[in-house]
């Protein structure tokens, strides 16, 4: 259920997502423990990217935007089709697209593992089914489309990790999957956060998201983001 453009549905939601922005919150408000299996800083070589679905990609795409080491961000679709990679066909919820993001980043200054670590921790929650706060969905889902082995061995080992560790109160729902396409959103979704800070959408879901980065892995956090718009 898209809500973010509906002015009546975006109050319902808001007043809707009290409970699961609350529970975000609680989720975010100290660290997990970093990947026990990552790829060192040493054998790593070039940029590069990843892509990461987890609800609404304007905070996902926002929150990225201020991690150390990361040199562009793009919200986008993956999961589906290029021919349904549309926002108004994605949220019939019949494409197959999850609402993501590709990083791409400096493997010298962050870690693939790392990034996962601000996934699980601060981007989104790992335990809601197709969904993240008010918006519902598989579109909203959680999932990481890995494109190297290396990138599925440390998916799989971390969320082995956390399960194990009980770091969350209720059961890891990401789905890992190869990456057969990422597709971008159209041009209006770009940077939205940063262009649109008052959003109330934004305000209540998103903004603490970044909040959440600069208090709990202040080592990864940089105060101007990376915009989209200044790398094309």
């Amino acid at each position: 259920m898209h809500t973010k453009f509906k002015t009546t549905a975006a109050a319902l939601a808001l007043a809707a997502c009290g409970w699961a922005c609350q529970v975000g919150a609680d989720a975010i408000s100290t660290a997990i423990p970093a990947p026990a299996l990552d790829t060192p800083a040493a054998q790593a070589t070039g940029l590069q990217t990843a892509v990461l679905a987890g609800g609404c990609f304007w905070g996902m795409q926002g929150m990225f935007e201020h991690a150390q080491g990361v040199t562009k961000v793009v919200a986008g679709y993956a999961g589906g089709n290029k021919e349904t990679a549309h926002y108004e066909m994605v949220g019939t919820e019949r494409t197959g697209h999850a609402e993501s993001v590709e990083i791409t980043f400096d493997p010298k200054r962050i870690s693939y593992g790392q990034l996962l670590r601000l996934y699980f921790s601060v981007a989104h929650d790992p335990t809601e089914l197709n969904r993240q706060g008010p918006d519902s969905g598989p579109s909203y889902r959680s999932e990481i489309f890995f494109s190297s082995p290396a990138q599925e061995r440390i998916a799989k080992a971390y969320v082995e990790q956390l399960t194990k560790g009980k770091v969350f109160k209720g059961p890891i729902v990401t789905r890992i999957e190869p990456l057969k396409g990422f597709y971008p959103a159209e041009d209006y979704h770009q940077d939205f956060l940063i262009h649109n800070p008052n959003h109330p959408y934004i305000m209540r879901n998103d903004l603490p998201k970044i909040d959440a980065l600069k208090r709990v892995y202040p080592e990864l956090y940089r105060e101007a983001p990376v915009m989209l718009s200044s790398t094309r």
